[in-house]
């Protein structure tokens, strides 16, 4: 157990330690850790003999200690990259734009990951963390959306979140944008009016509040150009975000039963993604469908079935890239989805 909890330390710190040294040190360490999160990570996931199994020890670690250090790291790796690229005269251009890539991928694929496994957490203090995250990263209301949305309504139309079979990405994404923001407050405002008595403070001024506190430290950083790097990383991580919905829903639906209410969410309705090491690199986010079915379960638990669960072609990230050429994107997905939708779901093997 201790040697698989190992996988997923290694992997997302290793991320941590290379931005550190190209922020630090520039040279080849730039150009090192944007390989790492791209072509090594690809690599690495062509490795089948090292498959993670897909039903880990139900008496696996949580994981606690590394989703809170990522927690930290990512302030540390932020907040020194607004520094760097909006001032760091021991870097080239070409230095800056291998760390602006490498580290907008960090925020995208580990801290996205992290900060959603820790805003299913039981205990505040983590769930604090998983916000703040987000909220540094101007995303704020994901955090409700998230839960309150995506968790009920996933896989139906009342998900700006679930992408609709023939939907390219970048329509998705503006929609789902816009459409998160709106329902998440709608959400939250119903929860309080409905706990009469129990005012609380409405969490989007806690996310407005975050970001705010996010821009001015980047402003005290780094000027008006460390307020330009902040607002890039942010655009950047919350494409990789919103690419990561996109994918994991596309073209799967939930039925609608005789009584008016839908089907219960089942393995069926999200795409699934058995790489070992981009998963290690995600916190295990590509197992998808365990984790609608058990959102408070940890990361280093979640499990796969692949008889009952659509698995993509290839891996999220390289999946996540075909997304943004809506022609390849639909050749490739839009017959598996149809697939699973009329039952015929041995179609196309895993790449």
């Amino acid at each position: 157990m201790a040697n698989r909890m190992l996988r997923f330390t290694a992997t997302t710190l290793l991320m941590v330690v290379l931005l550190g040294l190209g922020f630090g040190l520039g040279g080849l360490w730039p150009l090192v850790a944007l390989l790492y999160i791209t072509v090594f990570t690809f690599f690495m996931d062509k490795l089948v003999a090292l498959t993670a199994p897909d039903r880990p020890d139900s008496e696996f670690p949580a994981g606690t200690g590394l989703s809170a250090t990522l927690g930290i790291a990512h302030f540390v790796v932020l907040f020194w990259g607004v520094v760097v690229l909006s001032s760091g005269k021991h870097l080239g251009a070409a230095d800056k734009v291998f760390l602006f890539v490498a580290l907008s991928l960090f925020l995208g694929q580990v801290s996205n990951s992290n900060a959603h496994e820790l805003i299913h957490r039981p205990a505040r203090p983590l769930r604090l963390l998983g916000t703040a995250i987000y909220s540094s990263m101007l995303f704020g209301h994901h955090v409700s959306a998230h839960t309150r949305v995506h968790h009920v309504h996933a896989a139906t139309d009342l998900d700006p979140n679930s992408a609709r079979l023939g939907e390219g990405f970048y329509r998705f994404a503006l929609r789902a944008w816009i459409g998160s923001f709106r329902s998440g407050w709608q959400a939250e405002t119903r929860l309080r009016q409905r706990a009469a008595g129990r005012q609380s403070v409405h969490p989007y001024w806690t996310y407005a509040a975050g970001a705010a506190m996010t821009l001015l430290t980047a402003a005290m950083i780094g000027g008006a150009a460390g307020v330009a790097v902040l607002m890039g990383l942010a655009l950047y991580a919350q494409l990789q975000l919103l690419l990561s919905d996109y994918v994991q829903h596309y073209g799967l639906r939930r039925e609608k039963l005789s009584n008016g209410k839908w089907e219960a969410v089942g393995p069926q309705h999200s795409w699934n993604a058995p790489n070992w090491f981009s998963g290690a690199l995600m916190l295990n986010a590509p197992r998808h469908s365990d984790h609608h079915a058990h959102p408070s379960r940890a990361y280093p638990g979640l499990q796969l079935d692949r008889e009952a669960m659509p698995m993509l072609p290839y891996s999220l990230p390289v999946m996540a890239v075909l997304a943004l050429l809506p022609p390849v994107w639909r050749r490739v997905m839009t017959p598996r989805a149809k697939a699973w939708k009329t039952g015929k779901d041995q179609l196309m093997p895993q790449a």
